[in-house]
């Protein structure tokens, strides 16, 4: 009798080993992945329940803030200003998970970060609501409200930075979307409104800034201009300029979309009229390695933006002659985000000096005390100060007497460059303007996309669509 009952007390302990085993073993391995099903939905209504910490702008300007809530959720996101700093928040929602700024520092927000454990350890003991630590940006209020306004229901983006420290002021993409209708604790209406805009062909969702690349045609001179430069090129060094230019091994002719002045000029006067065969020219001089390297320096081929997922802008690889020719007139599949030409705009002004660009400059646990502080950061030096002085004169000839003549403001001196890109035969160009301003220490640089402009396609140019509003968002920053 004792032989059965000790083979079924064997049996049992087993079993209770192996129960304790598997609770052990998911409670170490297996957390984080079952938290993160999604039909696990009490940890999510746990997170959309939580007191997340603020979002500012400067000047300590909310906007992303949580308001107490009488429905199951207890605690409601709210964004304050609407659709206006989307791109750069994000969205918060219960189904469709965050984006933006929500989704990089969603643990500090959360209050959930590591950093913030002893924090949570004195609400638990003193039974106090937990709270989220709040995210500090670098966005200037006044000067995301005048993109906004400036660009207004244009499909396309501005990006403005702070050449010294590589700061984003504003970021703004157009169309945009409200992120309290994503947000909101009507959870089925939230995903209905989420399914539209996924599915409107204007591509609301889409943050057109930081995340999108296209063709930046004649901004992208500035960068054929600087490797010329490095070359041993001089602004007053004479560049053929015939009218049209037949493409290497092809029986294709570039045109001018400008008069250039003659069959051969000086390379500012290139720039200031946009030339398009004085460019491609310098761009067969110099070379695919040396002009691919300059391209890069400014920033191409990598990431930049990273808390909001930037991507890469793209220059080429294995071109032939013709297609170097287009390359160096920004063309062919040369791609650049707002945010690249921007920085471009910025290395120039700041002296040839790149900077690291950055949109939160710190974050702050619930009672202040700081727990991340960016700090300014070099990215490169595509150019020498002389280069770069150099530059910034050929572009402010661009503003007060060439195609950027849209982008003059009274009293100050500016630098810029126009571009408008072909891409589609079947669509229209995009029409582009990157600029800085004080010519003489600058503050602020711009970069304006339009992409898709409600006028008809030979009216479509940089100067005339992209740079007024160039104009409008350096005027905020200069007045801030």
């Amino acid at each position: 009798m004792n032989g059965p009952i000790r083979r079924v007390a064997v049996v049992a302990m087993l079993m209770f080993g192996l129960l304790l085993a598997n609770g052990t073993y998911t409670v170490l391995f297996r957390q984080g992945p079952l938290d993160a099903m999604a039909q696990n939905r009490r940890v999510r209504d746990a997170e959309f329940a939580q007191n997340r910490g603020s979002i500012l702008a400067a000047g300590k300007f909310e906007i992303a803030t949580t308001m107490p809530s009488d429905d199951r959720f207890e605690y409601q996101r709210n964004y304050p200003a609407g659709s206006l700093y989307a791109p750069v928040t994000g969205y918060f929602s219960y189904d469709h998970a965050s984006t933006g700024l929500e989704n990089t520092y969603n643990t500090q927000l959360a209050g959930t970060a590591d950093s913030l454990l002893v924090r949570r350890m004195i609400d638990l003991a003193t039974n106090r609501t937990p709270e989220g630590a709040s995210v500090q940006t670098t966005i200037v209020p006044k000067m995301q409200e005048a993109a906004a306004t400036a660009l207004g229901r244009q499909k396309g983006a501005v990006v403005a930075l702070d050449p010294k420290t590589g700061a984003v002021l504003a970021l703004v993409t157009s169309p945009g979307y409200d992120p309290n209708t994503l947000a909101s604790h009507d959870v089925e209406k939230a995903d209905r409104t989420y399914d539209e805009l996924a599915a409107e062909s204007d591509r609301p969702l889409a943050n057109r800034g930081a995340r999108e690349i296209y063709p930046p045609g004649s901004t992208f001179k500035l960068v054929t201009a600087a490797a010329a430069l490095a070359e041993g090129k001089t602004p007053d060094s004479k560049v053929k300029s015939p009218d049209r230019l037949r493409l290497p091994g092809t029986s294709t002719y570039l045109p001018n979309s400008t008069r250039c002045g003659g069959t051969t000029i000086t390379l500012s006067r290139a720039l200031e009229v946009s030339c398009n065969t004085a460019f491609a020219n310098l761009g067969l001089e110099v070379g695919e390695d040396k002009l691919r390297e300059q391209a890069q320096l400014f920033g191409f081929d990598a990431r930049h933006l990273s808390d909001l997922g930037g991507v890469a802008s793209q220059f080429p690889d294995s071109l032939n002659d013709a297609q170097l020719a287009l390359s160096s007139i920004g063309q062919f599949d040369v791609a650049a985000s707002p945010l690249q030409m921007a920085m471009v705009s910025a290395a120039i002004a700041n002296d040839g000096v790149l900077m690291d660009p950055y949109v939160v400059s710190s974050v702050q646990a619930p009672d202040l005390t700081p727990l991340e502080t960016h700090k300014p950061r070099v990215l490169s030096t595509p150019m020498t100060p002389g280069n770069a002085e150099a530059l910034q004169q050929m572009m402010g000839l661009v503003v007060s007497q060439g195609t950027g003549s849209n982008a003059r403001i009274s009293g100050v001196e500016v630098g810029g460059k126009t571009g408008t890109a072909q891409s589609d035969p079947k669509r229209k160009p995009f029409a582009w303007f990157t600029s800085f301003a004080p010519l003489d220490n600058p503050e602020v640089a711009v970069a304006v996309v339009v992409e898709d402009a409600d006028i008809p396609r030979n009216d479509i140019a940089g100067g005339r669509l992209a740079a007024p509003i160039a104009r409008s968002v350096m005027q905020a920053g200069l007045s801030r």
